[in-house]
């Protein structure tokens, strides 16, 4: 029934594709979620999302200019496409996994869904939204997408109710999930869009458009509060970290009041106790999911150093490749001076501080994500693309006089920020709406930088 029921509005979609392409990936960046509506083809496993992309690309290159090879990698003119070499350098590492992987069907998914469909929609999204309108269009879009998943998590947060996991749902141990199945799935989709609405916010605030203002402030309410309902502690810190660059970077009163802020808060956390305590844990992950995750870290780290430093694990290999390195628990560390001690000589005590782990699909860093998954050379290219994104964001906004692109930049420059943050500690890029937001935040930037290219190329034509 199911399977029948997205077939029909796949149908629905590929007319809608033939009459408004535009529209049609709109809907693609509103429903970035629908990958988790899942369907075979011949025995072979698609997402909604990936057939949403597969349908729309194939419209552009059959029917539109798509069909002119050279507008793949060129816009029409002198003008070459933004990203053009990053992106044959992904597809050549990522490729390369594949084979490292020893060319299964699983890694044959991760690559169609992380890397070759993401890299089709930046094609769409270059082509169709490289002006301001498009801009706007694609954060509505996006705002529009933020805003149901942000609402049922806040119901879930109320009601307990569509939370699967009953230590979740329980009322006193509550995370909200919205419509991914885990707490943190939310921080990571809504954290760096928050950061883009708060930039189209501010590029509007002298201007009269009252509903976009409060529909953009409403989202940004709402998923902020979705991602506390979460608890997703690494989305958290991002977003705090990234509001203090937007805040730094804006204006000089914003600047002031985010320094005066901070000072406070530093002051603060480092005269009351409990705080301290509090901070130094989380900055030194010395609580639980830190340790866990310290632990993760070091078992990846011996895994490449055994014999994968060059070719990593391959594409979803690496649970395999870390088993051997892989310890079924650890003893949760303490403030307990006598700790150590106790441990060896007490079963009781090692059986009270024993806690079992798992090995995760994803090591939870994100620069040994990149380097487990595409070998050393993709984690720097990977590690390229973050630099040249943050270089030409903040140019952008230093040089660009007009208020609505300029803050534009600055929020993509932040929500880049918030995801590197959080990726310190988790996966923001390895899952199918991820990847997507992430190379749409990337043909974003390139719409402005093939402006302000196009602008610096008629002055020098002059």
């Amino acid at each position: 029934m199911i399977t029948t029921l997205i077939i029909i509005f796949l149908t629905l979609f590929a007319f809608l594709a033939y009459k408004h392409l535009d529209r049609a990936v709109l809907l693609i960046i509103a429903g970035t979620p629908l990958y988790l509506l899942r369907f075979k083809v011949l025995g072979i496993p698609i997402t909604t999302l990936e057939a949403m992309i597969l349908i729309a690309f194939g419209v552009w290159f059959i029917i539109h200019d798509g069909a002119k090879i050279k507008t793949l990698f060129k816009k029409p003119g002198r003008t070459s496409y933004p990203y053009k070499w990053e992106i044959m350098g992904v597809l050549i590492v990522s490729w390369l996994a594949i084979i490292t992987a020893g060319f299964n069907i699983e890694a044959l998914g991760v690559w169609k869904a992380y890397f070759f469909e993401p890299l089709l929609l930046f094609i769409l999204v270059i082509n169709l939204f490289s002006n301001p309108k498009g801009r706007k269009k694609i954060i509505w879009s996006l705002a529009i997408s933020a805003l149901l998943v942000s609402i049922f998590a806040i119901y879930q947060k109320i009601t307990g109710e569509f939370i699967s996991n009953p230590f979740w749902a329980a009322a006193e141990t509550r995370r909200a999930v919205s419509f991914f199945g885990y707490p943190n799935a939310i921080g990571l989709f809504l954290t760096p869009m928050i950061m883009l609405f708060t930039g189209r916010l501010f590029s509007i605030l002298k201007e009269n458009n009252y509903k976009e203002k409060i529909f953009l402030g409403v989202t940004i309410s709402t998923s902020i509060l979705a991602i506390f309902f979460a608890q997703s502690e690494g989305a958290i810190i991002g977003l705090i970290f990234a509001i203090f660059v937007f805040a730094l970077l804006a204006n000089k009163k914003l600047r002031l009041s985010a320094l005066i802020l901070a000072a406070v808060s530093i002051i603060t956390v480092c005269s009351y106790s409990p705080l301290r305590q509090f901070a130094l844990q989380k900055a030194t992950l010395s609580d639980l999911s830190g340790q866990i995750r310290q632990e993760q870290w070091i078992e990846t780290k011996k895994m490449l150093a055994a014999n994968r430093f060059w070719q990593g694990a391959g594409l979803s290999g690496y649970q395999t490749a870390v088993a051997p390195y892989h310890q079924e628990g650890i003893f949760i560390k303490n403030d307990d001076p006598n700790w150590l001690e106790k441990i060896r000589t007490s079963a009781e005590y090692r059986q009270q501080m024993w806690q079992p782990t798992e090995i995760y699909m994803y090591p939870h860093n994100i620069f040994l994500n990149f380097w487990s998954e595409l070998g050393i050379i993709g984690a720097l290219l990977f590690c390229w693309i973050f630099a040249k994104f943050l270089w030409q964001s903040g140019r952008f906004f230093l040089s660009e006089k007009t208020n609505q692109e300029r803050f534009i930049a600055l929020g993509l420059l932040t929500s880049m920020v918030a995801l590197i943050v959080h990726g310190l500690v988790d996966v923001p890029y390895f899952k199918n709406d991820l990847s997507a937001l992430f190379w749409i935040s990337i043909a974003m930037l390139g719409g402005l930088t093939l402006k302000q290219n196009e602008k610096n190329s008629s002055k020098s034509n002059r």
